[in-house]
């Protein structure tokens, strides 16, 4: 299997993935999506909703080299033309080995989104560290070591 739909697979399964038109509609624009992913094959009418639930929401839309059928197998249900990914890290790493396959088509998506995860990590980190600085001024009895 490839190693994309791997990651989709894996999003499905820690519950990180809207499978369908309907539900990645909805996830992009309550801005909880990071990517709208559509089948090489769905209808005009998908691709159009989810474009424009895309723009609403301001995430990518990419169409893939995969059938829905392919989508279908990975997400556990029928055969999706539209899945979004709601974790910036699994979009990021599928877009990044999309264009690995593809560096024309997918590069610029997968260096916004690469860029988009490496800023979100420094952000976490940053505040990490700020709550283990807490954490050292005070002792286990609960007084400051000031």
């Amino acid at each position: 299997m490839d190693r994309n739909l791997q990651i989709i697979g894996l999003a499905k399964k820690a519950g990180l993935l809207a499978v369908g038109a309907e539900d990645s509609g909805s996830a992009a624009r309550s801005k909880k999506a990071h990517i709208i992913i559509s089948a090489n094959d769905s209808s005009d009418n998908s691709l159009r909703r989810a474009s424009s639930s895309a723009e609403i929401g301001q995430v990518l839309h990419i169409i893939v080299p995969y059938t829905s059928f392919e989508l279908g197998s990975v997400s556990g249900r029928g055969s999706p033309g539209t899945v979004a990914i709601l974790d910036l890290g699994l979009a990021a790493r599928f877009m990044r080995g999309l264009a690995e396959t593809d560096p024309e088509r997918y590069r610029v998506s997968a260096e916004i989104l690469s860029t988009k995860a490496g800023a979100k990590a420094d952000k976490r980190k940053a505040n990490r560290k700020k709550t283990d600085m807490k954490k050292a001024k005070t002792t286990w009895k609960g007084r400051t070591n000031v």
